[in-house]
């Protein structure tokens, strides 16, 4: 059985081989640093597993050039890079890792948050400069803000404990109501364009489907506060960027925007206001 994991850091490649050593497996394994794709799908042709993170694209086109293949596991919990629907129609079976980072995703929000909270940006380029002025540098309290999470599943779970730990009010937008959450958490169950108009802090954990595509856009954006922080650590399509250079462009969103992931890379490659040391955005 030929097995290849794409995408695969050097460290990873170490810990993995260990693994399959330690397991005695008896396994044709390889790795490869790129992801696959309709561009080297040729390369591949007589793999069984193909083991990937979410830089692969395994859509109709690509699996049909996968004769052999019985197997697709995404190391991610998110699988919208795999056509899903044909892989089942083709026999081949898809897993992924519905808990992957649920701590380290949810501590990496709060990184931006406080981050853009205390304006670590402006401070670290100010003082590596040898500037040592502090105005314009004065941060806000967590404390008494209200929080609003899209998405109260694993990672959203996560956030909101954290969030509660900083004294935080906490909105939810969900499709399921968690007693546990209201009862433990005092969360409070609101929709969607409430927890924009009320929250101080936006924070995306959903997954990617046709029904979060823009989940936040140029028509919903514009409810939230004018000093609002916007978080996005789940898919880059769940937030409509262009909505959010327009809106930093009209001095909206002045509590900053901090982005993990986003969709249309070129957009902010090219958008030149971005690069300004006087807005609040962060792509990390």
């Amino acid at each position: 059985m030929k097995v290849h994991f794409f995408e695969v850091e050097d460290w990873e490649r170490l810990y993995l081989e260990k693994k399959i050593k330690d397991m005695g497996l008896d396994v044709d394994v390889e790795f490869t640093k790129e992801p696959i794709d309709d561009t080297n799908v040729n390369i591949y042709k007589d793999i069984d597993v193909a083991i990937v993170f979410i830089y692969s694209k395994l859509n109709k086109d690509v699996i049909e050039k996968l004769p052999n293949l019985k197997l697709i596991i995404t190391r991610s919990t998110g699988y919208d890079h795999i056509d899903v629907e044909y892989a089942s129609k083709k026999g081949i079976t898809v897993c992924n890792v519905p808990g992957y980072g649920n701590n380290t995703v949810a501590e990496y929000t709060f990184a931006l948050i406080l981050a853009l909270a205390r304006k670590f940006k402006p401070m670290i380029e100010r003082t590596s400069k040898g500037i040592f002025a502090r105005d314009g540098l004065t941060g806000i309290d967590l404390m008494g803000k209200t929080i609003g999470v899209i998405g109260a599943g694993r990672i959203g779970k996560h956030v909101i404990r954290i969030a509660y730990g900083f004294g935080m009010k906490i909105l939810v937008y969900d499709r399921f109501k968690d007693q546990e959450l209201i009862d433990k958490y005092g969360v409070e169950y609101v929709g969607l364009e409430d927890l924009l108009r009320m929250s101080d802090i936006v924070t995306l954990h959903v997954p990617y489907s046709k029904s979060t595509h823009h989940l936040i856009n140029r028509f919903n954006i514009k409810l939230m506060k004018l000093d609002a922080m916007l978080i996005n650590t789940s898919r880059g399509p769940v937030v409509e960027i262009e909505a959010v250079v327009q809106a930093l462009k009209e001095g909206r969103l002045a509590g900053g925007v901090g982005l993990d992931t986003f969709e249309a890379e070129e957009i902010l490659i090219e958008e030149e206001y971005l690069k300004r040391d006087d807005i609040p955005a962060i792509k990390l």
